[in-house]
């Protein structure tokens, strides 16, 4: 089993978006082998979803029902396999609470980079296979290669590490969260995807 966390100021717009987006297509690849959680730096404990980042969601075909915010604490981060952050800023806060997570701890977007970065070094197979041992040793293998890509990522990036945060801001501020963070989610998604059939 895969724990993945992810991470963002009050848990209710960006980091639930990542989260539940995430669990329901990694589900669809590779059944029972990834835990998404979520928390917030200042969560606005207990809370529902934002409701225009809940409908954002919804427009990709995912649910909010039943989330609840809740608080980052070391007790939550402990276990995790890979914390996606959705600044750096996070990702710092994150590695000072819990400097052991500093390998396993990226921005989504810089986590996207990294595996745009692996996919074009000559060699660099990982196992394939939806079963669970498949899965677990893949994602253990990337996670160590990632490290090797983490500095390459970052300098293309030029600083774009950031998703936007549009709590009670404009309409267009939720569009643009959007364009932030989906297209680094969906990198995500295709790894697996592509990984998890033998093919």
């Amino acid at each position: 089993m895969i724990r993945i966390l992810t991470v963002c100021t009050g848990n209710i717009c960006r980091s639930p978006y990542a989260q539940l987006f995430l669990q329901s297509e990694l589900d669809r690849i590779s059944p029972g082998s990834f835990t998404l959680r979520s928390a917030g730096s200042h969560a606005l404990v207990g809370q529902q979803m934002d409701e225009r980042s809940s409908m954002k969601l919804r427009d990709v075909g995912v649910a909010s029902d039943g989330f609840v915010a809740r608080q980052l604490s070391e007790d939550v981060v402990v276990g995790s396999d890979l914390v996606l952050a959705l600044t750096d800023e996070h990702r710092k806060s994150i590695v000072a609470m819990s400097p052991r997570l500093l390998k396993r701890t990226y921005t989504v977007r810089e986590f996207a980079a990294v595996l745009e970065e692996l996919a074009t070094i000559p060699g660099h197979i990982l196992p394939k296979g939806n079963d669970s041992v498949s899965v677990d040793t893949r994602w253990a293998a990337l996670l160590k290669a990632a490290q090797l890509a983490r500095h390459s990522a970052r300098m293309k990036l030029g600083g774009q590490l950031d998703v936007v945060d549009p709590y009670r801001q404009s309409d267009p501020v939720y569009d643009r969260m959007v364009d932030d963070l989906l297209p680094s989610l969906r990198s995500i998604v295709t790894f697996e995807a592509f990984h998890a059939t033998k093919k």
